[in-house]
């Protein structure tokens, strides 16, 4: 039962930092999600109303889905993550979401190792680099703060 309720409210702190992270991302990087020479063009367009309405249907069940799947990981260190300190918690489960979800991320995108490796340079632009590591350290340190707060 403490694992159920341990991935319950991992799900929801996961898709609360992930939202409010894409929301303040989004202020100022619309150049990279919308319109039609947007730097992310293989992405669905933000700025088209058909391309809009399915993320919006599906952002939350998506976001719902990776983070039971990212609490169920977390189970074998639950124990040992109760045992430390808040810092030390925080600063691991900030750094894990950072570099496990985005910086050493297999899938090759503008901001990531694989993406230096893989993508063209025309999806390398210093400003939108920039705008992306914003993004991700938002949801990184919201989503580690949370969770070492509220559920250890």
């Amino acid at each position: 039962m403490e694992y159920l309720v341990f991935s319950f409210w991992f799900m929801i702190i996961h898709t609360a930092a992930y939202m409010l992270a894409g929301i303040l991302a989004l202020r100022i990087s619309k150049d990279i999600y919308e319109g039609k020479s947007r730097l992310m063009d293989y992405l669905r367009d933000m700025s088209v109303e058909d391309e809009s309405k399915h993320v919006q249907k599906w952002v939350l069940p998506s976001q719902l889905l990776r983070g039971l799947l990212m609490s169920v990981v977390l189970y074998p260190v639950l124990a040992p993550l109760g045992e430390i300190v808040f810092g030390l918690r925080f600063a691991f489960l900030a750094s894990l979401m950072f570099v496990y979800t985005h910086l050493a991320s297999a899938a090759p995108c503008p901001d990531n190792i694989e993406g230096f490796v893989y993508m063209k340079e025309r999806f390398f632009k210093k400003s939108s680099f920039l705008k992306f590591q914003f993004e991700m350290i938002i949801y990184s340190l919201t989503l580690g703060f949370l969770t070492s707060f509220f559920l250890f």
